[in-house]
């Protein structure tokens, strides 16, 4: 795992960012691979830095344990650490008139100006927005989505998980249907029945305007409704592998779909 402080000129915290490097980087140094960006990175891979001790999404064990089976390609996972009182400001795209917010696009320049260009000289990347990803739960969720719809030339590829509809009188679902085109982006979004009934059916609804868009079901959108999912990492990291194997499926199974 290598980790740095990200410095930014965009934003005012600095932050952790933590990048795991699938077994075959070391072993295959001729290969370039695939990277997915992944909000709240503390609770992606080390469980004492979690925001629940020891409950981590094992977002590395997942990706070994597929990619180990040729189940998925080897990918590249950036973990970028929330900065705790920012994460709501930096994770929502609008400003909410009751609890504010509104900084999704600079910490989105952050990312796109500032740390995939550092990921992609320093690593072994394939740089396209066909082999980059985004991702993230609850408001990482949303910002997500918010983001591959505002840059899908640099994400082709988004895990919308849990995601925050509500924020702002729903306001993504309004950004979503002003879409022109629909952008060549590749979905995973799911919600866990146990989240709420108003969260199931606005997640219900965000794909079905999906689908009025052209999202293909099972070809580029995957939507899942988890039978008694919860808002917890540990209900994200049961379904973390599905994620993986949607967006980064090994070539040899994409083939056979």
């Amino acid at each position: 795992m290598l980790k740095f402080r990200l410095h930014s000129a965009i934003l005012p915290d600095d932050r952790d960012v933590s990048i795991y490097l699938p077994p075959q980087y070391a072993l295959e140094p001729g290969r370039r691979f695939p990277v997915l960006y992944l909000h709240d990175g503390q609770n992606l891979f080390d469980p004492e830095t979690s925001y629940i001790p020891g409950h981590t999404w094992r977002a590395h064990t997942a990706a070994d344990r597929l990619a180990e089976a040729g189940l998925i390609e080897p990918v590249i996972l950036v973990g970028v650490d929330n900065t705790g009182v920012r994460r709501m400001a930096e994770y929502t795209p609008t400003e909410d008139y009751k609890m504010g917010g509104g900084d999704g696009d600079r910490y989105g320049r952050l990312l796109v100006e500032e740390l995939k260009p550092w990921v992609d000289r320093t690593l072994r990347t394939r740089a396209d927005a066909d082999s980059t990803g985004i991702g993230g739960s609850s408001l990482g969720g949303l910002i997500s989505l918010h983001l591959a719809l505002r840059h899908p030339e640099i994400f082709g590829r988004a895990a919308i998980i849990s995601p925050s509809i509500w924020w702002d009188q729903r306001s993504i679902l309004s950004e979503v249907r002003q879409l022109k085109k629909r952008p060549n982006l590749r979905l995973w979004l799911d919600i866990g029945t146990a989240e709420g009934a108003r969260h199931v059916r606005d997640t219900a609804l965000l794909h079905r305007l999906l689908v009025g868009l052209g999202w293909r079901d099972e070809v580029d959108l995957a939507y899942r409704t988890i039978p008694d999912g919860v808002h917890s990492e540990d209900a994200w990291a049961d379904r973390f592998d599905s994620v993986l194997l949607f967006l980064y499926p090994a070539k040899s199974v994409f083939e056979h779909r």
